[in-house]
């Protein structure tokens, strides 16, 4: 199926809008409410996407058992709406988790956006990001919702994209152009993440929209699918966020046959959702908090896909392999011990291992056991800025890919003042 990288993110697919502004909501929280209100002069920290027409709507939510009001409200609204949404709004600066009246402001944040688009509160998406803990004050934004509004364009999706950031170092969007049935479809996201990534049935924020039409049902199979394969295959840190949250809304407007079983047309979609989720899915694992190398992990000769995701997202998680790769110090052990404790079945004499960059392959590892290798050519391989570690089990003809990255100083010093 060929695919066509275009530009745009959340606003690629026909009848997108979105935009952004700044409100202070981080402020307020801590008590600041001189920059209290919409601003052009910082950060955007609250932005809006809104749909032409009503949409299908399917979610992936954190599995933490500490979850964030908004994971709780927008949970309520796909129940209540039955998988129909029109419009997300979401800011960065708080997470609106672990306050006593957090479902209210979670709620009463689908209400302005309700009324300004004269729409239904369960018709609203609603998400935050930032610290847990604080009070979320709401008029930071009963200030923002008006000029969210007045500002909507179909050129949004950057002042969207920068608004959902927080330590993040850069936006991350991606969009694809493909084609079914005959008609030209569309399919784009933004993605926010940087630290406390370590999903298991979501990760961070991200909005996902196309004009390809695809019914609530088949749309949430097809998010849960490729969740599995690529956002699930994330580690940053080991942590797992209590407001991970994937939309992906389906408006139709692309004009095709709307995608209501499996066969051919949904085959197509999940590749274009595939392609923009796995794209979103590096880009969250280079910008990881302080990180200076990307780091694949493929695990390849696997019985089963189960068995493989272990095994990759294993090596990737593991705190060792990380601190070896940011030392360029090719201790391959820490991977096959990683490989070890991934609790799935595996034969351990039959593990292989390479480690390969733009700098060259290696092999260290053969039937589980070390090999003599150059340590200047290890170093020059480890080196590079994006890593690949190849694990494979000789046991089947399944891979899987997990993305992460190395764990530097800097991971500390982010966190070690967060708050502030």
């Amino acid at each position: 199926m060929e695919l066509k990288i275009i530009d745009g993110g959340v606003c690629a697919a026909k009848g997108f809008k979105a935009s952004g502004t700044y409100c202070g909501v981080k402020n307020a929280s801590n008590g600041i409410t001189s920059d209290a209100s919409p601003s052009t002069a910082h950060k955007n920290d609250v932005a809006m996407i809104v749909s032409d027409v009503m949409c299908s709507a399917a979610g992936v939510f954190t599995s933490n058992l500490v979850k964030g009001a908004p994971v709780v409200v927008t949970k309520n609204n796909l129940a209540a709406s039955k998988g129909r949404a029109k419009a997300v709004i979401v800011n960065s600066g708080n997470a609106n988790t672990c306050n006593n009246d957090g479902i209210r402001i979670a709620e009463e944040m689908c209400r302005l956006t309700a009324v300004a688009l004269g729409i239904a509160p369960e018709e609203v998406i609603v998400a935050s990001t930032g610290v847990i803990g604080l009070k979320m004050p709401i008029d930071p934004i009963v200030k923002a919702v008006p000029v969210l509004k007045e500002t909507l364009s179909y050129e949004g999706n950057i002042a969207a994209a920068t608004a959902i950031m927080t330590t993040d170092t850069v936006k991350k969007e991606y969009a694809v152009e493909f084609t079914v049935g005959g008609k030209v479809c569309r399919l784009g996201g933004m993605a926010k993440g940087s630290g406390m990534i370590h999903p298991n049935m979501a990760t961070t924020l991200n909005f996902i929209t196309t004009d390809c039409s695809v019914s609530p049902q088949m749309l949430q199979k097809a998010l849960s699918e490729i969740v599995k394969i690529t956002y699930n295959c994330l580690s940053v840190d080991g942590d797992q966020s209590t407001n991970d949250t994937c939309v992906l809304l389906s408006n139709g407007l692309a004009g095709n046959e709307t995608i209501s079983c499996e066969g051919e047309d949904f085959d197509i979609f999940k590749n274009a959702l595939y392609e923009v989720m796995k794209n979103l899915t590096i880009m969250l694992a280079k910008d990881g908090e302080g990180a200076s190398k990307l780091i694949t992990c493929t695990c390849s000769g696997a019985p089963d896909l189960d068995t493989a995701i272990a095994c990759a997202k294993s090596v990737i998680r593991s705190p060792l392999v990380k601190c070896a790769m940011f030392g360029e110090d090719a201790n391959c052990g820490r991977i096959a011990c990683a490989v070890g404790y991934a609790g799935a079945d595996i034969d351990p004499d039959k593990l292989d291992i390479y480690i390969s960059s733009a700098a060259g392959r290696l092999k260290t590892y053969e039937n589980g056991l070390s090999l003599d290798f150059s340590e200047d050519t290890a170093a020059k391989i480890l080196s590079e800025k994006e890593i690949e570690v190849l694990v494979c089990l000789n046991m089947g003809d399944v891979t899987a890919t997990a993305w992460g990255c190395d764990l530097t100083y800097d991971y500390v010093k982010i966190n070690g003042d967060y708050r502030s």
